[in-house]
């Protein structure tokens, strides 16, 4: 049995979509805070079952007659580390054989500052005895391409990233990688993946791609890290999400998001997603 937690999540219905290729629908679990919002999960045969960090008693049940487990990493920065233990505490009652989580790239050493929660989540997995498995996701491709319309609006992207190379890829590349790992025949515990795309580009670059594309000059203007949080705050966003963004453009322009070891590509037989080709369907939306 296959325990997909947040399966309603972006991450989550990518890796549900590919796991039915390779596995019946009835060998899978849809691990969910609101089973309401899966309903057409449960229509293609999927359990449904309630599962709330938050909640232990709920994973505890969710992962019932579970043997592999993907932790997707929780959305709420600040509370992940006690959501995680309470994942890898179920997964321990329930004797699962492997259970994979979704770290951020090169987290040991990661100058991110959403790293921190990462780290603890990896060592107290190691330290639980449950067979486990990391995934060190870079970022997304759609961490950029979804701000597209922003961009077009106001000519320009803003950021603070200098020449900071990004090695990112879809989200869908990312959960081929987890499907890999899941179904994989060979014993994946204790195996730490550092996932990233295959080609690497610069915000400058990334501005000049949409440009290009949409036929609309788009510039890359560079900001110090706190003219950067100020100008997002400014735009509604929280101080939380501010302070996450800009810390992450500064990491990056010292190499945060950079790799070239191409073990996402090898993990799942298939070049990664061009950040263009993003770029494509954005527009075409």
């Amino acid at each position: 049995m296959f325990v997909i937690t947040g399966a309603t999540g972006q991450l989550g219905r990518l890796v549900i979509d590919r796991l039915l290729q390779k596995v019946p629908a009835s060998q899978i679990v849809a691990a969910v805070r609101s089973p309401e919002k899966a309903a057409d999960l449960a229509a293609r045969g999927i359990q449904v079952r309630q599962a709330d960090y938050s909640q232990p008693a709920t994973l505890d049940s969710a992962f019932t007659g579970a043997e592999k487990v993907l932790l997707i990493s929780s959305s709420e920065v600040g509370q992940r580390v006690a959501q995680h233990q309470a994942v890898i505490n179920a997964a321990k009652k329930a004797g699962v054989k492997l259970l994979a989580y979704t770290s951020v790239l090169h987290a040991d050493t990661s100058l991110l500052g959403l790293a921190e929660e990462h780290r603890q989540t990896e060592t107290a997995l190691a330290a639980s005895g449950v067979p486990g498995v990391i995934l060190r996701n870079g970022w997304y491709n759609e961490n950029y391409t979804a701000g597209i319309p922003g961009d077009l609006a106001h000519g320009a992207h803003f950021g603070s990233a200098g020449e900071g190379r990004i090695s990112s890829a879809a989200r869908a590349d990312y959960a081929d990688a987890a499907v890999a790992v899941l179904t994989s025949g060979d014993d994946q515990a204790g195996r730490v993946y550092e996932l990233a795309g295959d080609t690497s580009y610069t915000l400058g670059e990334f501005a000049a791609e949409v440009s290009r594309q949409a036929g609309k000059p788009v510039s890359y203007t560079d900001l110090p890290e706190a003219e950067y949080k100020a100008a997002l705050l400014q735009a509604g966003l929280p101080e939380f999400v501010a302070e996450l963004l800009a810390n992450s453009d500064a990491a990056a322009a010292k190499g945060a998001l950079f790799d070239d070891g191409h073990q996402l590509s090898k993990l799942t037989g298939r070049a990664t997603t061009p950040l263009s080709v993003s770029v494509t369907a954005t527009l075409a939306d």
